[in-house]
């Protein structure tokens, strides 16, 4: 073995051994010192969080490694978390808790509103496995329709962006305003059981909080996988070289679309997991502003590591909590400092942080640290 190849194989076999640090080390502290050291109330506050992640790492797949930055992932999170909560709502509106109102057997917001009757699109989340089903297909169908008609005409760039934003203003006002129906500004509320299981307890929420890391987990193994493939290697080349891509044969336009609705269905099962969590789902979660506050997630752990946007989503929802407790009048301004401190000292954000300081040490002429997926270099 020559001693290029020997040092390739040190190289590789380092940032195998640091990547997988990464995801034990974040194993552990979800897993044994979170629930060792919070109580059922602040364990189920990083179970909120956590359903955020869902979103950091599909921005991770589009962002980091599609090249497309979408500011509207609010919509594809609100859209899973009301799927699940038409599911928890119409379980709650049985004939016998109803009876007081109007028309029992309805959500209590509709009979506010006057309706009389079950709309029909309703009906069908009366059942689990067709909710389930609607948390994914429901925001990926939107999601197809959206970057299909854009990337099909060559959209992209800030002008997509703002098409998302666009997207994300339009269903936010929607719902509001479709109040009888959707709950309005108040959202779908006071959900109780799944299946008969009541969700409020404490043993629920300390399930709930290992269920959403378990599934948080496997999303982020699968798009580990996707980048593994030649499908993350092309994403990676539509990123930095979309026309070479193009006239090499491949359908730009498609790899986009894919990309863009595996991120709405990672986010959209982060807002089921949510609704599960939270008990409730709200336009508050849908429009402009939560969908920015998503990019900033992905942005401090690092735009190219699933690791680095979860212990971003955590330490930017951790410091809204801290701040919003004990500075109620400046929080907005140490958030907002907090941001431009991590971008400022670390732009590769904490992922960039953990391969300098844990993985990044080496030896003259020694091959950097690569991120998640991206080739070596040669310093």
């Amino acid at each position: 073995m020559s001693p290029t190849q020997s040092l390739s194989l040190r190289q590789r076999l380092r940032a195998f051994s640091g990547e997988w640090l990464g995801y034990a080390l974040l194993a552990l502290v979800l897993v044994v010192v979170m629930p060792l050291a919070l109580d059922v109330f602040r364990l189920n506050l990083v179970g909120k969080y956590l359903s955020y992640a869902f979103i950091a790492v599909g921005l991770v797949m589009l962002w980091g490694y599609g090249g497309v930055l979408s500011l509207g992932q609010g919509v594809f999170f609100g859209l899973g978390g009301y799927a699940m909560a038409m599911f928890l709502k119409l379980e709650a509106s049985d004939a016998k808790s109803t009876a007081i109102q109007s028309t029992p057997g309805i959500p209590d917001f509709m009979d506010w509103n006057q309706l009389t009757a079950l709309p029909w699109w309703w009906e069908p989340f009366r059942h689990l496995p067709f909710a389930l089903l609607g948390v994914i297909v429901v925001p990926v169908l939107l999601a197809f329709v959206v970057s299909f008609a854009m990337f099909r005409r060559r959209v992209g760039g800030v002008y997509f962006a703002i098409i998302t934003q666009a997207v994300a203003l339009i269903l936010s006002v929607l719902i509001i305003g479709q109040q009888g129906y959707t709950g309005g500004v108040n959202g779908i509320t006071d959900l109780k059981t799944m299946l008969g299981w009541d969700i409020r307890t404490d043993s629920a929420k300390i399930i709930l909080y290992f269920a959403n890391v378990a599934l948080l987990f496997a999303m982020m193994l699968l798009c580990r996988w996707i980048q593994r493939t030649k499908l993350g290697v092309l994403l990676l080349a539509m990123r930095d070289k979309e026309d070479r891509v193009r006239f090499s044969g491949y359908d730009v336009a498609m790899f986009k679309v894919f990309v863009f609705c595996l991120a709405a269905a990672l986010s959209a099962i982060g807002g089921a997991m949510f609704t599960l969590q939270v008990g409730f789902m709200s336009p508050s979660f849908v429009g402009i502003v939560p969908s920015i506050e998503m990019v900033i997630f992905a942005a401090v752990g690092g735009r190219m590591s699933l690791v680095g946007a979860v212990w971003g989503t955590l330490l930017v929802n951790a410091g809204k909590t801290y701040f919003s407790e004990s500075f109620p009048d400046l929080w907005l301004f140490l958030m907002a400092g907090l941001f431009i401190g991590v971008v400022v000292a670390f732009p590769d954000g904490l992922a960039g942080l953990y391969r300098k300081y844990v993985t990044g040490r080496r030896r003259a002429g020694e091959p950097t640290e690569p991120a998640e997926g991206m080739p070596a270099t040669t310093a």
